[in-house]
């Protein structure tokens, strides 16, 4: 992991909202398609663990993603993502939701703003997810914060591979 890289998590519990701010050594393209593909997000989106598994995902305005992080013993933990705006290469926006396997959904969600930028080769994203209750986010928090954390080295583990020569 390159520890000069640019990683911040931080917590506005009035304004029931997380900022994350992570950079990656890889290019805006690679780390967009990384975000928006289901091919590339099963491969990282989900801490070790566990996997993640697309059942499918529409990266349209209006379109969804319904995917499950699935536990070594199998468990399944689904959610659901609703693309609310995108503007390819720059940002895209979703509403987030756990849900059954059936894709009845577990209400309040959150709403999720993703914001990328390339400088020198260095990749930014720019994470704020606002909760609809601070309930939910303070259930959220404790393995949140380290879940995603997790998640977010895959990102930085897997970009590497697909960037090294061959």
């Amino acid at each position: 992991m390159n520890e000069d890289l640019l990683f911040n998590f931080d917590v506005d519990k009035g304004a029931k909202t997380v900022y994350i701010t992570r950079e990656f050594n890889a290019s805006l393209s690679l780390v967009w398609d990384a975000f928006t593909k289901p091919e590339l997000l099963d491969q990282w989106g989900a801490p070790a663990p566990m996997r993640a598994e697309t059942k499918y995902m529409n990266f349209e305005v209006g379109g969804k993603r319904f995917y499950a992080m699935i536990g070594p013993d199998g468990t399944a933990r689904w959610s659901v993502q609703e693309f609310t705006s995108i503007t390819p290469k720059t940002n895209f926006k979703m509403y987030n939701t756990f849900a059954d396997e059936h894709e009845n959904r577990e209400l309040p969600g959150s709403d999720w703003n993703y914001s990328f930028s390339e400088q020198e080769g260095i990749t930014r994203v720019d994470i704020i997810i606002y909760n609809e209750s601070f309930e939910r986010l303070e259930k959220l928090l404790a393995g949140f914060k380290i879940g995603f954390s997790l998640t977010l080295t895959n990102l930085e583990y897997f970009l590497a591979t697909l960037t090294q020569p061959k």
